[in-house]
């Protein structure tokens, strides 16, 4: 699996539970302390999100980290 498609995969993974939790972009970014457009590349695959950051996020929405890959 390349990087472009991990990625993709943690981009999407981050929407849908963002989605799903009815959260907006720039409430997800006040709490993992990111810019709302850093998080709308991370959705969209452009940017990579270090190891913290996913931490962050996966403390947000009560998952394990694992659940990303």
């Amino acid at each position: 699996m390349g990087i472009r498609k991990i990625k993709n995969q943690i981009g999407k993974k981050i929407k849908n539970l963002r989605i799903e939790n009815d959260l907006s972009q720039e409430q997800l970014a006040e709490f993992v302390g990111m810019s709302r457009e850093h998080i709308s590349c991370l959705e969209r695959g452009k940017n990579l999100v270090t190891i913290e950051s996913l931490y962050k996020i996966s403390e947000y929405f009560k998952i394990d980290i694992r659940d990303f890959f």
